[in-house]
């Protein structure tokens, strides 16, 4: 099985993703970890809004989702249901997902200006390529049936 580049960015971003999930399921364990369960539940969901779209290889609608849990991270640390600790660890995490999404979003744009491109260059040539003869294989059966 040969494993492709996007996979393995796919792979990376779920990874990084697991990771922010984990921190945020972390902090709903015990009292008095800088994280108060609401705003946790909160990002909960965005993180696995993040993971959903990662996993369907949409970087586009993930990194809509990562700004959304960093604007809920924003409005929560403002309100006090974050501490600044905890609010730093959230957004460390966020920032390698970011980056993670970031590249496989670059990769993707790539691959699509490639096919485009690939595409392209088959039309040329098959413009290019000469047409077959007005006899095609009617004019062959009938010249060898003489």
């Amino acid at each position: 099985m040969t494993v492709r580049p996007t996979t393995v960015a796919r792979l990376a971003v779920a990874g990084s993703a697991a990771l922010l999930a984990a921190a945020l399921l972390g902090a709903c364990a015990a009292p008095g970890t800088g994280l108060q369960r609401e705003a946790a539940t909160q990002f909960q969901a965005r993180v696995l809004e993040v993971t959903q779209a990662a996993s369907q290889n949409d970087p586009a609608a993930a990194l809509k989702a990562l700004d959304g849990l960093e604007s809920d991270l924003s409005a929560a640390a403002a309100k006090g249901q974050v501490s600044e600790e905890r609010s730093r660890s959230i957004t460390t995490v966020a920032t390698a997902v970011r980056a993670d999404l970031n590249d496989d979003a670059v990769a993707a744009q790539q691959a699509a200006a490639k096919a485009a491109e690939d595409a392209r260059t088959a039309a040329r040539q098959a413009a290019q390529s000469p047409s077959p003869s007005k006899w095609g294989c009617s004019g062959i059966i009938r010249s060898t049936a003489s």
